[in-house]
């Protein structure tokens, strides 16, 4: 049904472009390549836009804005997490900003409702966050840069029942991010023996946990295994503590959106101790991630990187490679350009594979611990080259 909803919308922006008169994917200034993003700077997930376009602007600041005798100009539109706003600025930047690429999406719904854009006009897209497994596959103009939520769960998936927890009550944000989490999840460690108790989906905007961490309490299981979207984790930690979980003996696991870099410091002891699966941490012991993270607090008063950051970094680098390899060109030259490309990114080696145009990369198993009197996510194993679960292409 989603993708036959797709297809009308499609349908009818391919008769508004015809309007225009302007030709698909071909409206390149001279000497200037434009990139759109459509990112969340206001609205609940404000603070994960401020860190997409501080990660685009840091690799442009890193490596320069201009890459075979074009100059990369970023034009940024606010989606407020709506997916209506985000189709429409979308529109905007391919009809009237005239771009030759996008990039941004905070959120799945927001990736899906300018898929059809994307695809009529022909303009690369890259994704930066939307991390459902099916997003890629809503228009062949996508590539991600980001993650998919079964490629980070399988690890703490595979860590809990070795190591005594048994059973779980599994707790995610009701859309599709989370119910790919929560998919993941029960398979893989039922597979590997552990039971799940109780399967609880929290409404995704502005949610108070506390009578769904009652019900957790309720329960009694080993642990609760977690996914949120970026940005609320403080407001659940918060809860955890006060509904006392904590001192139930009930543990936390989950994906790495719980813990982020940038918020974790705010959530106190409360997280000590909480393991999770995810594809970087600011603590990552590599030299490329050292110099990029006291870059990138240089850059930005002080503040941490978060995988967010990260991704749109390296959505920006993605770009800038494409292009140098082009010469310059857009639209399929620079789609099929920005396929099959690997390179050593801040969170560790990365593919785009050619043919799913998804990532490939490691995910860690974290501990989140007290070093030098800050919290962070310390990495303590690797699951290396992982892809989505779902693809074996």
């Amino acid at each position: 049904m989603m993708f036959r909803r797709l297809a009308l919308k499609t349908a009818c922006l391919s008769g508004a472009l015809a309007l225009t008169g302007l030709p698909m994917a071909s409206w390149a200034q001279a000497g200037t390549v434009k990139v759109g993003l459509v990112l969340s700077m206001t609205g609940p997930f404000a603070s994960t836009g401020k860190q997409l376009e501080a990660g685009a602007r840091h690799f442009l600041r890193e490596h320069g804005d201009t890459v075979a005798g074009k100059k990369i100009e970023l034009v940024i539109k606010d989606d407020g997490g709506l997916p209506d706003q985000a189709k429409r600025v979308a529109q905007e930047l391919v009809v009237n900003e005239k771009v030759q690429v996008l990039g941004g999406f905070s959120l799945t719904p927001l990736a899906l409702s300018v898929a059809p854009i994307a695809t009529q006009s022909k303009t690369p897209s890259v994704v930066f966050v939307a991390a459902t497994s099916s997003v890629i596959d809503a228009s062949p103009y996508f590539i991600r840069t980001s993650f998919t939520l079964p490629q980070v769960t399988v690890g703490v998936a595979e860590w809990a029942p070795k190591n005594g927890i048994k059973n779980v009550v599994t707790l995610v944000s009701d859309y599709g991010p989370g119910l790919d989490a929560e998919s993941a999840f029960k398979e893989r460690f039922t597979l590997n023996g552990g039971t799940i108790k109780s399967s609880i989906r929290v409404p995704m905007r502005n949610p108070d946990f506390a009578p769904f961490l009652q019900r957790v309490r309720d329960e009694k299981p080993d642990a609760v295994f977690v996914f949120l979207p970026a940005g609320v984790g403080s407001m659940f930690m918060k809860q955890f503590a006060e509904r006392g979980l904590d001192k139930a003996g009930i543990r936390l696991i989950a994906t790495g959106d719980v813990t982020e870099d940038d918020i974790l410091n705010e959530m106190g002891d409360v997280a000590l101790g909480v393991v999770t699966s995810h594809h970087y941490s600011a603590l990552h012991p590599s030299p490329t991630n050292k110099k990029f993270v006291e870059s990138f607090k240089k850059a930005n008063g002080g503040k941490r990187p978060n995988y967010m950051a990260v991704a749109a970094y390296d959505g920006m680098r993605v770009i800038h490679n494409a292009l140098k390899a082009t010469q310059g060109q857009t639209g399929d030259a620079l789609l099929n350009a920005m396929k099959g490309q690997t390179f050593e990114s801040p969170r560790g080696p990365v593919l785009i594979n050619g043919q799913s145009r998804d990532i490939v990369q490691d995910v860690y198993i974290r501990r989140v611990e007290r070093v030098n009197g800050e919290l962070y996510n310390v990495e303590f194993d690797v699951l290396k080259a992982v892809q989505d679960p779902g693809r074996r292409r």
